[in-house]
């Protein structure tokens, strides 16, 4: 149920925000519009609730990640990691390829290696999905962020905060 409340939350949030970036956009100069830009190094974590599909369970997980924005594309390419805490523990190492859609909308995809805490010596195939929302504070911005994500043992769904630091 909190879940559901907290996507919802989130839906209404980004959609509110692009219909008000849609109609400042219509009225910016074209100055003003070419001045805005986006970092070309992003550091970002997010925290959030992670919900085990075939167990019907919650967790806690961390993201990190590096991202390079390449040249003056909408395209970005890093490194990211994972951490699933408690008895669903494991580490997740993976590339990142993001691309941001919109100027505050952001795609990311990730596949990488898993380690589960119960087979430190075993790694398995996994890949992340996410988007995320931005509201920029200058060198920082701060949104939700979604993320599905697959390996062996089990999918899993997370709704979450995003924290990033632009330089």
């Amino acid at each position: 149920m909190m879940l559901r409340i907290l996507v919802a939350f989130s839906l209404q949030l980004c959609m509110t925000q692009l219909i008000a970036q849609h109609d400042h956009v219509g009225e910016m100069s074209d100055h003003a519009a070419e001045e805005h830009h986006h970092h070309r190094n992003e550091i970002g974590i997010a925290n959030a609730p992670v919900y085990f599909m075939k167990e019907e369970s919650f967790s806690y997980g961390l993201h990190l990640h590096y991202i390079h924005t390449l040249h003056e594309s909408k395209f970005g390419l890093g490194a990211g990691y994972e951490r699933i805490f408690d008895e669903h523990g494991h580490h997740t190492f993976g590339l990142v390829v993001s691309y941001r859609a919109m100027d505050k909308l952001n795609f990311i995809l990730s596949p990488g290696l898993t380690i589960e805490d119960a087979s430190p010596g075993e790694s398995s195939f996994a890949m992340h999905a996410e988007a995320s929302y931005e509201f920029e504070f200058g060198d920082f911005h701060l949104g939700p962020v979604f993320e599905v994500a697959y390996d062996p043992e089990d999918v899993h769904l997370s709704l979450g905060i995003h924290v990033g630091y632009g330089f």
